[in-house]
């Protein structure tokens, strides 16, 4: 990651965690007596925008953190908006995800709250005009829906 991040989504995992408040706790429910004995669920809050996400499935805390970072990445690319990064879009990323009017990404991948938080600052500057967002995005209105 560069220092010239331009959306929290695109923060690194230890920038993220360095910009959030953590909580641990137990959380009842299968996964026998280890889950019950250990503060396994990963409770994240993003302290400068306020969202928050939370895994609880895992066994181990560790495990929980990467989903609960995972989780937080989409829910800061859902909820803020950046005019910088529509300005600047399509970016390097973006353009290395493009292959002939497509985008080549799926929701399990590293790079999709990024992407998603892209696509969507560049949809909102075009007030919802998707012929005009997909344009600018170099992608067909069907690849951005």
């Amino acid at each position: 990651m560069t220092d010239n991040v331009l959306h929290p989504a695109q923060a690194s995992a230890e920038q993220l965690q360095r910009d959030c408040e953590v909580r641990h706790s137990r959380r009842r429910g299968p996964g026998g007596q280890h889950r019950n004995k250990t503060e396994s669920a990963v409770e994240l809050k993003h302290i400068p925008s306020g969202v928050e996400s939370e895994a609880t499935e895992r066994r181990s805390q560790f495990d929980n953190l990467r989903v609960a970072l995972k989780r937080l990445r989409v829910n800061l690319a859902l909820r803020i908006r950046t005019t910088e990064l529509a300005d600047a879009a399509p970016t390097e990323l973006w353009q290395s995800r493009c292959h002939g009017e497509r985008i080549g990404c799926n929701h399990d991948h590293d790079d999709f709250a990024p992407l998603l938080a892209e696509a969507l600052d560049v949809l909102v500057a075009h007030n919802g005009h998707v012929p005009g967002a997909a344009l600018q995005l170099q992608i067909t209105a069907s690849q951005l829906i």
